[in-house]
């Protein structure tokens, strides 16, 4: 048997064998979900459970998003949405979209401005109670704006479909080699007239919003509407090969370059420093794993400082950062002021477990 025919065989199979570093996507099997398993009430844009992975909503409709356990054979998990208030009819400029950014420079094999560009193809797995016309799109942000989109059909309900689509490589547009958004990859969901007035742009050129998503079902339109969708895979070439698992460690390695949580277990120790002698603040060192890009740093729960004589202040803010890549300077606020100048801890407050340094660089 041809090793093609072999990978054609196998390509909706669990097993990816030894054919690893094929994946452009990350988490694409759904595992780690940092930011907790489920969020309700979804109405705006944002990464609201499993990790690289975006929900961009204008208006259409609110959600639950969550990582869900309902998957197909050889997955753990799968990626919900799940409609609790509905939009029929969307207005011209709604729109819904699950996507992941790819990072830029993870993309210069693909040799895209040249007479060499390669083919892409995307496959996953998807399942819906809401059949009909799905639009799938890459979208290339970098220089000259430009995109290619196919459509796909989920053909019965409630039940796991394997899709593959193949996209051309684009000799014209160039993708820069740095670690700003390479790629777009875009589920449309639903949209307004505004995105699907056009024709459906089916080779790449230059972003045209009416072009985008013509002949979309708009999942929107009931409650009783949900999508699922894992095993997602984007690789180079014209035929989809096994879906290729990793471990989760790797995974979350992954992840962690975009964004990372420092905390959650009561005490869990997270920075050191020194509190301030009658200072409301405590200055600590925080170090993470290394991110994309300087990180965004905040506070969710309470925290606490603690210094050598046991005497423990809630943390209630930040005033300002010095961050790099791999760790930052942290000035700690509190609103009792610290007694003597001494060596402190900052931790997660007992009783307080759902508590955590938020560090985010993502795309």
């Amino acid at each position: 048997m041809s090793r093609a025919r072999e990978f054609a065989d196998l390509a909706g199979s669990a097993d990816a064998g030894g054919l690893t570093g094929r994946n452009l996507i990350i988490n694409g099997a759904m595992q780690v979900a940092a930011r907790g398993t489920s969020t309700s009430g979804a109405t705006g844009s944002g990464y609201f459970s499993t990790d690289r992975w975006q929900i961009a909503n204008s208006s259409l409709g609110t959600w639950t998003v969550s990582q869900s356990t309902t998957a197909p054979d050889g997955f753990s998990n799968s990626f919900k949405m799940d409609c609790t208030t509905a939009d029929a009819s969307p207005a011209a400029g709604d729109f819904l979209i699950f996507r992941q950014h790819v990072e830029a420079q993870n993309l210069q094999h693909l040799k895209f401005g040249t007479s060499s560009a390669q083919s892409l193809t995307l496959s996953f797995w998807v399942r819906s109670n809401k059949t009909g016309t799905y639009i799938a799109e890459l979208l290339q942000p970098d220089a000259s704006n430009r995109h290619i989109n196919k459509a796909y059909t989920i053909s019965s309900a409630d039940t796991w479909e394997y899709k593959t689509i193949t996209f051309a490589g684009d000799t014209s547009g160039v993708i820069n080699n740095d670690n700003g958004t390479g790629f777009q990859v875009n589920w449309w969901l639903g949209a307004g007239s505004d995105f699907t007035s056009g024709t459906l742009q089916t080779s790449w050129g230059a972003v045209t919003s009416a072009n985008r998503a013509v002949g979309s079902v708009n999942l929107a339109d009931s409650t009783s509407n949900e999508w699922y969708i894992t095993g997602v895979q984007l690789e180079l070439g014209e035929t989809a090969t096994p879906f290729e698992h990793r471990s989760y460690g790797d995974e979350l390695a992954r992840c962690q370059r975009y964004y990372e949580r420092r905390g959650g277990a009561s005490y869990q120790a997270l920075g050191s420093g020194l509190m301030g002698n009658g200072r409301d603040q405590t200055r600590i060192t925080l170090n993470y794993e290394e991110k994309r890009a300087v990180p965004s740093i905040s506070i969710e729960g309470t925290l606490i400082s603690t210094n050598r004589e046991n005497y423990e202040v809630d943390i209630t803010g930040l005033t300002g950062t010095a961050a790099g890549t791999m760790s930052a300077y942290l000035a700690c606020t509190h609103s009792v002021a610290g007694t003597g100048l001494a060596a402190a801890v900052v931790t997660v407050k007992n009783g307080s477990p759902n508590s955590f340094f938020e560090i985010e660089a993502e795309l």
